[in-house]
């Protein structure tokens, strides 16, 4: 998959395909091998799209709402006080352990044709043998415990990334409201709990994941914790200021770290307006990827696309549309070496330093 120089795999650092997949009940697992049409990622489309594996988020959506994807504004229904509710921990497991069996009964009935993966190894392996990787990450630990004794079951389950809160708070810190224009300096940091969560995932080599983090706790991440930084699906903020995207101190620091950001397909987190509008043109996303070159360095920049988790933009589509953007990256003179670090080489370096 990965020989070819017209069609260049893809390892994109996350999407929401478990959780909209969780809706479909027993036809979950057909909906995924067999293609779905409502879906922006499934098996046909990822192969249509040479999309090679990526993150595949465990995300609990809070209590009253469909789903915790982005609405056409990109603004997630809240309470009074303009937070999405909070989620109780037995809540959190029940979803997190139907989405993780989820993904392994896909990958029991898909023949070999996907794989859960917890090294680069196995990653390397479907590249080779054209089987899509899938790694476990979740997005907002509600349903870790305070004793950290389920995240010692999940890692052995193969949970290699986690994401300490979503755009709420939690018993670990605090995430960025879905706000445009925003600073990230939404409030407060990591919680004492949430600095012992970044040291635990330390010692077990899970990758942090700074998406969705407030500034303060992106910097508490970044004082105590001995891996790359890594943020999965954020933009630029200086391109787009929004709230959840990031500025160029913190681009800077990841650079820093040898670590990476995930450009997010989201329209909301990619326009300067913050809006919904699906007509933005793909060069709005080669404005972040070079905005974050210039910042990082070429090792420094990959795809986290949000597919299932927001809208994309039109001509994107979903992930069978991912060669029009590597098309485009060759029509702005990205030569071939770069483009096959943003679409997968960087990934695999960062995970690599992540887990081994």
């Amino acid at each position: 998959m990965v020989t070819s120089a017209r069609s260049i795999a893809v390892f994109d650092g996350h999407n929401d395909a478990l959780l909209r997949l969780m809706r479909r009940g027993e036809q979950a697992v057909a909906s995924f091998l067999d293609g779905d049409n409502t879906m922006q990622l499934d098996l046909a489309k990822a192969r249509a799209g040479h999309f090679a594996g990526g993150l595949f988020a465990m995300f609990v959506a809070s209590p009253g709402r469909k789903n915790g994807t982005l609405g056409a504004a990109g603004e997630p229904g809240a309470g009074a006080s303009g937070e999405p509710p909070a989620v109780a921990m037995a809540e959190a497991q029940r979803a997190v352990f139907a989405m993780a069996s989820l993904l392994y009964r896909i990958e029991r009935q898909s023949h070999g044709r996907l794989r859960v993966c917890r090294t680069v190894a196995d990653i390397e392996n479907c590249l080779r043998d054209d089987a899509l990787a899938a790694v476990l990450h979740i997005e907002g630990a509600e349903a870790v415990d305070p004793g950290f004794e389920i995240l010692d079951v999940l890692h052995a389950a193969g949970l290699r990334s986690l994401g300490p809160v979503w755009s709420r708070p939690n018993a670990f810190g605090h995430g960025v409201p879905f706000r445009c224009p925003s600073s990230p300096d939404t409030g407060p940091g990591l919680t004492d709990l949430g600095k012992a969560l970044i040291e635990a995932c330390n010692r077990l080599r899970i990758l942090i994941d700074l998406s969705h983090l407030n500034e303060r706790g992106f910097w508490d991440v970044a004082e105590r914790s001995t891996a790359p930084l890594v943020a999965t699906h954020s933009n630029a903020h200086a391109i787009s200021p929004h709230s959840r995207n990031l500025t160029d101190k913190q681009l800077e620091a990841i650079g820093r770290s040898g670590g990476l950001v995930g450009v997010n397909f989201a329209v909301s987190f990619l326009r300067a307006d913050g809006g919904g509008d699906r007509n933005t043109p793909l060069d709005t996303i080669i404005a972040h990827i070079e905005h974050m070159l210039e910042r990082l360095g070429e090792d420094g920049v990959g795809f986290g696309s949000d597919f299932d988790g927001a809208p994309v933009p039109a001509e994107l589509g979903n992930a069978a549309g991912l060669p029009k953007l590597v098309e485009r990256l060759r029509e702005r003179g990205f030569d071939e070496m770069l483009i096959e670090k943003l679409c997968w080489r960087n990934w695999l370096r960062v995970l690599r330093r992540s887990w081994e």
